[in-house]
């Protein structure tokens, strides 16, 4: 599970390199992911998550809680 966000389910897009000369070469987008750990008060306990840079800011507005809860949701394992 690579680049691959927990929260938001964002995953590596693909695409070409296009040289100068116009030839191309496949390549892939990867998202901005990044290990983040946090307190969760309800089990007292640290939860790690790999999270997207968005998936840190909706963690943020929605609260570890609530982001745990919707991981849940979709099948994620905390």
């Amino acid at each position: 599970m690579s680049a691959h966000c927990q929260l938001t389910g964002r995953e590596p897009g693909f695409g070409n390199t296009v040289s100068h000369s116009h030839r191309r070469t496949s390549r892939r987008f990867d998202p901005n992911v990044q290990r983040k750990r946090y307190w969760l008060p309800s089990e007292g306990r640290h939860v790690r998550l790999r999270l997207s840079a968005k998936g840190i800011k909706t963690v943020d507005r929605i609260g570890i809680e609530a982001a745990v809860a919707r991981i849940r949701a979709r099948g994620g394992n905390v």
